[in-house]
């Protein structure tokens, strides 16, 4: 069993750049909606990126201020590839509730 100091965190793959936890946005009908009403915008995000590394990415590449974080893993749907049943890959995703004040331009 792994012991963890006072104050630690254990965290699972490489250290990550904020560049490199954001993948890109995820633009659809609902998350549009969310962006207007709601100031939370969708991104997908590295598997191994934590809450508090989306936070502090988002922060630092759109200049906002974040209220919180919300994540979750998206399994891939069942796909036929030439007759041969399969499975596409699946991804992390975040939701990010920013301050009333601040919005990101995402076009």
């Amino acid at each position: 069993m792994l012991r963890l100091k006072p104050g630690e965190q254990r965290t699972k793959g490489p250290k990550l750049e904020a560049h490199q936890i954001i993948i890109r946005p995820i633009i659809t009908e609902k998350g549009l909606f969310l962006s207007e009403r709601r100031k939370a915008y969708t991104f997908e995000v590295n598997q191994y990126a934590t809450k508090p590394e989306i936070k502090a990415a988002v922060e630092e590449l759109f200049n906002v201020r974040v209220l919180r974080v919300r994540t979750m893993n998206r399994l891939g749907k069942p796909r036929r590839f030439r007759g041969i049943p399969g499975r596409k890959s699946g991804y992390k995703k975040a939701v990010v509730f920013l301050h009333p004040e601040d919005h990101i331009d995402l076009f």
